[in-house]
């Protein structure tokens, strides 16, 4: 059995859980949020908690028990208090600007590059380098992040380029120059 699928998900203030036919809707302060549960699992829908047991004992059950809590749990996190993700912009020259829903990037290339923010995902830019990413559904929030991660993802020798907040690059000595 799952350790973390075990564990009881607890419902917070003002939010509701609507589940039929394998689909289960999730209202909160934030936002609404849907989304499939799969068949091998089973929902059991309390006061101010849920539990989810696998309805046969196969493998197959057990192992989607703790995926499904998990997917639950983040729509319940994110319809009542959100996600965020921070990005930093490290190097000479580079920033970003935000012009309505558009992230508008100077990465060292020869143009700008123009990152169209999706729907449910919003940001905020500090000093021209850090960037916040608020929503409230975790998967397309990840998704984001690393998409404009990937415009410039940070080089080991100096550092420079995009990066998770609280990831640390590995730097690579140089050359030394000396025969």
């Amino acid at each position: 059995m799952s350790r973390i699928g075990k564990k009881p998900i607890l419902l917070p203030e003002n939010t509701t859980i609507d589940f039929k036919d394998s689909m289960i809707t999730v209202k909160g302060e934030k936002g609404t949020l849907t989304g499939n549960v799969h068949p091998d699992v089973e929902l059991n829908i309390e006061k101010k908690q849920i539990s989810v047991t696998p309805k046969t004992d196969s493998k197959k059950g057990r192992a989607l028990q703790g995926l499904v809590r998990s997917l639950v749990a983040n729509m319940v996190t994110g319809v009542s208090k959100g996600f965020e993700r921070v990005l930093e912009i490290n190097g000479i020259g580079y920033r970003a600007d935000l012009k309505g829903n558009q992230i508008v990037f100077n990465l060292g290339y020869s143009h700008p590059i123009e990152f169209e923010l999706p729907p449910g995902i919003s940001a905020a830019i500090d000093k021209n380098n850090v960037i916040r990413l608020n929503g409230i559904d975790k998967e397309v929030l990840g998704h984001t992040a690393a998409s404009i991660r990937s415009l410039r993802p940070p080089e080991p020798y100096k550092g420079k380029g995009i990066k998770y907040a609280e990831e640390h690059i590995v730097r690579k000595a140089g050359k030394t120059g000396a025969k």
